[in-house]
């Protein structure tokens, strides 16, 4: 699959399915709370999504049986939702697609249950200070090192690690497009970004080792060493000066 580069209509349709899946995003952390099940949040989001004229991505998708993903504590991505029960002080990353109209939108939180402690606090500060980072990379001319080289920096300069084996992605009327958006890199090095591709930029961020293991569901992935892990994401566009985030309210 090449590059695709978006028109300004059709980075309009991704910029609505941004916003639908900004505002489930919000609506699940608002929503989030001790004792509740995973599947609830499942059942929460695919209402959300629905209500807004879209559908949801990850339904269905290569097989995956949720709405959207939630990943707790050492699970770093693609958790299933289910029966799980949320507890005080858990991390909870919650992961939302959208398709509108054809477009797909992408993105990312991690949210704290109740007290959570200082130490993943900083780890989701640091997280998300990374995904910033990345953005701030991203623009006309750069290239694609530039923004993993902007992440990895920042997220282990705080002390944390950066999940390798996983990243971010293109995105348009596919969820996963070319090219990938590594979480690590060299500056200066990869593709040239150019103005109207869009990127799913997505640091997955954990206390231990950076290294990973698959759950028996085949889906889940998981801390290799049992460290609790971060994840944000948004879906921008590649813009002159900058990046236009489609993922924010």
């Amino acid at each position: 699959m090449g590059i695709v580069i978006k028109s300004h209509y059709e980075i309009a349709l991704m910029r609505q399915a941004g916003r639908i899946v900004a505002l489930t995003l919000a609506k699940l952390a608002s929503s989030v709370r001790v004792g509740m099940k995973t599947k609830e949040l499942d059942t929460i989001a695919g209402e959300e999504i629905r209500k807004h004229g879209a559908i949801p991505s990850f339904l269905g998708y290569r097989g995956f049986p949720a709405n959207i993903c939630v990943s707790v504590n050492d699970e770093i991505v693609h958790g299933i939702p289910g029966d799980r029960v949320l507890k005080e002080g858990d991390l909870v990353s919650l992961d939302v697609g959208a398709i509108y109209k054809g477009f797909q939108g992408d993105g990312a939180t991690t949210v704290g249950i109740g007290r959570v402690s200082p130490g993943l606090l900083e780890l989701m500060e640091a997280t998300k200070g990374a995904l910033d980072e990345g953005i701030k990379a991203a623009r006309d001319g750069a290239h694609l090192g530039d923004v993993s080289f902007a992440i990895g920096q920042y997220a282990e300069k705080k002390g944390f690690s950066v999940v390798r084996e996983y990243s971010g992605h293109g995105i348009g009327t596919n969820l996963h497009e070319d090219p990938q958006v590594p979480n690590m890199g060299v500056r200066g090095q990869g593709m040239v970004l150019r103005r109207g591709m869009t990127l799913a930029i997505e640091p997955m961020v954990n206390t231990g080792t950076w290294r990973t293991r698959v759950a028996p569901n085949m889906w889940t992935v998981l801390t290799a060493d049992g460290g609790i892990s971060a994840h944000f994401e948004h879906t921008i566009a590649i813009r002159e000066n900058g990046a236009d985030i489609l993922t924010a309210l």
